[in-house]
């Protein structure tokens, strides 16, 4: 029987609401205070390919699709929408519109961080006379003063999964962008960004540290945009959002929306929140995670790491007065590649991909480089081509799968990380014990608990802590010829294979 209290109205049980926006599904979970799933709902992400090489989204349809699963996860934990005490958003970052400041029109499709139309101007830029004169004016400040800062910016190199050059391409192309901009009329915004305007219809422009340090555009040693950084490339400073704290009220859901209105609590971007689901608030603690591309985070603490192999230092959260760094790698195309070889029919379901690799001793020489949006840090090779190198006669489907397989662990939670063999081969290779943690989507969960510890649905990161839940921890076994024993793992020239492989498949679209 219902208590007075209930009967008004008020919030018999109360949960969190988290979206993480992905590169290929929105999904939605509703958790409880022991971080249970109660509720969840996902739908896909229609990637656009207008000519090679580009890769879009339409604003208006993924705006659908977030309404979509919040309604959806809702429904499906059988709870109200008025006890869903914070709304947390985790997206894909790198990908980025404009808009109009009036009426809130985009001006474009979303170009998305695996879009490659600016890869001659990234390059020209790299190889430019001004980008040697920073280089070597930066090392001699660092010389000079020792401060990392300069360092970082002596070894800065331009990246298309960065948003600058994209959106310095869409400047120069677009005659009513570059006009709204002169007409102080034009917003710009990475999908966090865009998301908040239409959450509360139009009274927000702000991203977060996260979202903001992952675009190429911000100073992560000042904690603000970088003014040199538009100057140099005639970025305009005006259309850019508000950086707020990871953890902050941002605002509340328009009540027209859900029929509530939701406080949103935090923004985040994905990686970094996957490595606040995974509880790594420690400095020294490391995730990966393997979806549609593989991320290497380490938490370096309250201070950015500066990398000579060419990690990118990202603003991990911004909680309080708290900053904390990460040191991060990547690889675009972990799940692109599965996808692809699945389409390829060499499996039927990805679940048969661990007993096919298990069914061969190995990979039978052949080597798999998936470099289908190019070769990220430290590389950075655009113009990179994926392949297969090694083939033979007697090469099976099993050798296949097993060398795609091999070359994920090899670039290195998300949804590979439910394969066995790869996780037990990161765990070889690293020499470290690699723990899977039962729940995969980590990046909602992250975004959930900053949310969650907002409004005091938990109370600290040490309860957090205790809420995680670890599925299997694997165990590195001497195949890498790391051990004591001092003997030549099996996988040390199969390694040296694939990094010939690596090399050969670089600059194979470049100019001839």
């Amino acid at each position: 029987m219902e208590t007075p209290t209930q009967r008004n109205g008020l919030k018999r049980e109360s949960c969190v609401l988290s979206v993480d926006v992905g590169t290929t599904s929105i999904r939605c979970h509703v958790y409880d205070k022991k971080a249970q799933i109660r509720g969840s709902c996902i739908t896909k992400v229609n990637l656009l390919y207008p000519e090679p090489g580009l890769v879009e989204l339409d604003p208006e349809e993924l705006w659908r699709g977030f309404i979509k699963v919040v309604n959806g996860a809702v429904q499906d934990s059988g709870l109200q929408m008025r006890q869903m005490e914070a709304l947390g958003i985790s997206t894909q970052r790198g990908t980025f519109t404009t808009w109009d400041r009036k009426t809130g029109v985009p001006f474009h499709n979303f170009i998305s961080w695996q879009d490659l139309r600016a890869v001659e101007l990234v390059r020209s830029w790299n190889n430019s006379c001004t980008m040697k004169a920073i280089h070597g004016v930066m090392m001699v400040l660092h010389f000079l003063s020792k401060n990392k800062r300069f360092q970082a910016a002596s070894l800065v190199v331009f990246s298309t999964q960065h948003v600058t050059f994209r959106l310095a391409w869409a400047l120069r192309q677009w005659k009513q962008l570059s006009q709204a901009v002169a007409e102080g009329n034009c917003c710009f915004g990475t999908i966090d960004t865009w998301l908040l305007y239409k959450l509360t219809k139009g009274l927000v422009h702000a991203t977060d540290y996260s979202n903001a340090s992952a675009t190429g555009m911000f100073d992560s040693y000042q904690l603000c945009w970088s003014e040199f950084l538009c100057c140099l490339i005639s970025l305009p400073l005006s259309i850019l959002p508000k950086v707020l704290n990871t953890g902050h009220r941002f605002g509340l859901t328009d009540p027209s929306i859900f029929g509530v209105s939701i406080p949103i609590m935090s923004v985040m971007a994905d990686q970094q929140a996957a490595m606040f689901g995974e509880c790594c608030f420690d400095i020294g603690d490391v995730k990966i995670t393997m979806g549609t591309g593989t991320f290497m985070n380490i938490n370096t603490g309250s201070k950015p790491h500066t990398s000579v192999a060419g990690l990118y230092p990202v603003v991990g959260w911004k909680i309080g007065p708290e900053v904390v760094y990460l040191a991060e790698g990547n690889a675009a195309d972990t799940g692109t590649a599965i996808k692809w070889a699945q389409e390829l029919e060499l499996f039927s379901d990805v679940r048969e991909t661990d007993a096919m690799a298990s069914s061969v001793a190995n990979s039978d020489g052949v080597c798999f480089v998936p470099s289908f949006s190019g070769l990220q840090a430290p590389l950075n090779d655009p113009k990179a081509c994926a392949s297969f190198m090694g083939l033979k006669p007697s090469t099976t489907k099993s050798h296949l799968v097993r060398a795609i397989l091999e070359s994920v662990a090899f670039r290195a939670d998300g949804g590979i990380c439910t394969n066995d063999f790869v996780m037990q081969l990161t765990a070889d290779l690293f020499g470290r014990k690699v723990a899977r943690p039962t729940q995969h989507e980590m990046s909602c969960l992250g975004a959930a608990f900053v949310a969650g510890l907002g409004v005091g649905f938990w109370k600290s990161q040490e309860e957090l802590k205790k809420l995680q839940c670890t599925d299997r921890v694997f165990l590195p076994r001497n195949l890498y010829g790391m051990g004591d024993g001092g003997t030549e793992g099996e996988y040390t020239p199969i390694l040296q294979s694939w990094e010939q492989a690596l090399k050969r498949s670089m600059n194979w679209y470049g100019n001839p």
